[in-house]
């Protein structure tokens, strides 16, 4: 039979010999119409014609449906890059609050204890170390040069206008604690100096001066009030802002909650352990060391007390806050397997973040504890929880945890240590920077709130069922 347009014996050929693919059906009909005008052309014509159309074809073909592992690489990295370089870092202005409300509270406590009354310059008094040292951690982060902030989701302004939130460093925390404690029954000899009361509503008092205080209530600043106590006197004139607190266990539902504030790590008290996972080292199965005695929820503690205190394998110890303490602590902790971790006062204690950098799995027995980072870190893997109606009865502690596993154990101590950073403050990318990266997060509800607030009609007393802490109403 007659080839029709007389087409080249050698492309027929060809045909023959391999199969064509079929083309792609957005190609074929406008693809078929060209060939078939070209092939009543000469040859070369031809065959330059079919050359830049296969070349064509096949360019498509690569650009669409095999890109080159360099392009996947490359084009992988520069998502990544380009997608920290355009998420713009939350801006934090950094109020200049007078001394009183910062340095002045660290000299009233140097005070109090002996120290020096004639301070040339405030700002080179040491921060006293306690169990809630997150306000001059943050502090003093913002008072670093920002070349130093590595890895901060925030990035401090000079100019409040271009701000988007505003942080109080008033150390509320510290305040609580200026003046000694003493013991009951005893009268002081004299008035104390400082009135941590008075500060609260001096504070309070300079904030609702300021512009941008009052331009949006509050609801854009953050304040540090990690102590349960700390701010009690004034909760109700600062409830709008983001509290940075370590439970709420002191708080009403409508002054905090989950939805407006941050969970904080306690500031452990013991010295962060350093080795290797292991069980063979840890002879102990479980350890305390604390005050026996607590009120609220803190009473199981004297329970728990009574049922373990004559068990195997297992050290717990009355101990009150004291260098010596921290140092036995610090012993226990490090060579045991399990670590217990009671209520106090309100749900959560220092002694939880102690047993995690010990690399020693938690007990936790505190029904209504709140943890931090719980969106980072699915606590889980890393601790042990116990419904406190379980642990009060006799042998059914003990039964749960001689029950685990050495391989299981191991396995908690390896999530533990991965963890362990988050509850560093020291660590530069730690603590401090998981903090502000929560805080950075409250900014969309913090703008709905303000734009909320600013149309109403009718103002709500309370903050609003968005703020309500439902964690409280299920329980």
């Amino acid at each position: 039979m007659p080839l029709p347009f007389n087409t080249p014996t050698m492309i027929i050929d060809e045909a023959k010999a391999k199969p064509r693919k079929p083309k792609p059906a957005f190609l074929s009909s406008n693809s078929h119409a060209l060939l078939h005008a070209t092939m009543r052309k000469p040859f070369l014509k031809q065959t330059l014609f079919i050359f830049s159309l296969l070349l064509t074809l096949y360019a498509l073909f690569n650009a669409f449906f095999n890109p080159t592992l360099d392009t996947a690489t490359t084009s992988s990295s520069s998502v990544i890059l380009s997608t920290a370089d355009k998420t713009p870092s939350v801006k934090v202005f950094l109020y200049d609050l007078p001394s009183r409300f910062t340095y002045g509270i660290i000299h009233h406590h140097s005070l109090a204890r002996g120290g020096s009354r004639d301070v040339d310059d405030l700002s080179s008094l040491k921060y006293p170390g306690h169990q809630h040292m997150s306000e001059w951690y943050l502090f003093r982060d913002l008072t670093r040069p920002e070349s130093k902030r590595v890895g901060s989701p925030i990035a401090r302004v000079s100019d409040p206008d271009e701000a988007d939130l505003f942080f109080v460093p008033f150390f509320s925390s510290l305040s609580l604690i200026v003046n000694p404690v003493r013991p009951p029954g005893t009268v002081p000899e004299k008035p104390p100096l400082y009135s941590d009361e008075e500060n609260q509503e001096a504070l309070v008092e300079w904030l609702e001066g300021q512009e941008y205080w009052r331009r949006n209530n509050g609801r854009d600043h953050v304040i540090v009030a990690s102590d349960p106590n700390a701010l009690y006197k004034v909760i109700d004139r600062v409830k709008n802002s983001v509290l940075l607190v370590s439970d709420f266990g002191r708080l009403r539902p409508d002054q905090g909650s989950l939805v407006k504030d941050v969970i904080v790590p306690y500031s452990h008290r013991i010295r962060t352990y350093d080795g290797d996972v292991s069980v063979d080292k840890r002879r102990t199965l479980l350890f305390f060391m604390g005050n026996r005695y607590r009120k609220e929820g803190g009473k199981i503690r004297d329970t728990l007390f009574q049922i373990l205190e004559k068990e195997e394998d297992v050290v717990i110890k009355h101990g009150a806050q004291s260098r010596e303490s921290r140092r036995a602590a610090s012993q226990g902790m490090h060579t045991s397997k399990f670590c217990l971790h009671p209520a106090g006062d309100t749900p959560s204690a220092c002694r939880l973040f102690d047993a995690i950098v010990s690399l020693c799995v938690p007990v936790i027995v505190s029904d209504s504890i709140e943890l931090p980072f719980e969106d980072t870190i699915d606590y889980r893997k890393i601790a042990v929880f116990v419904e406190t109606a379980s642990a009060i009865n006799p042998g059914y502690l003990v039964s749960k945890l001689r029950a685990v596993t050495p391989d299981r154990i191991l396995e908690y101590q390896k999530e533990l240590k991965e963890v362990k950073r988050y509850f560093e403050y020291e660590e530069q990318d730690g603590t401090v920077n998981e903090i502000w990266r929560q805080v950075s997060k409250k900014l969309p509800l913090i703008k709905l709130m303000i734009n909320r607030d600013k149309r109403l009609v009718r103002k709500e007393p309370d903050c609003s069922c968005l703020c309500v802490n439902q964690t409280t109403a299920l329980r």
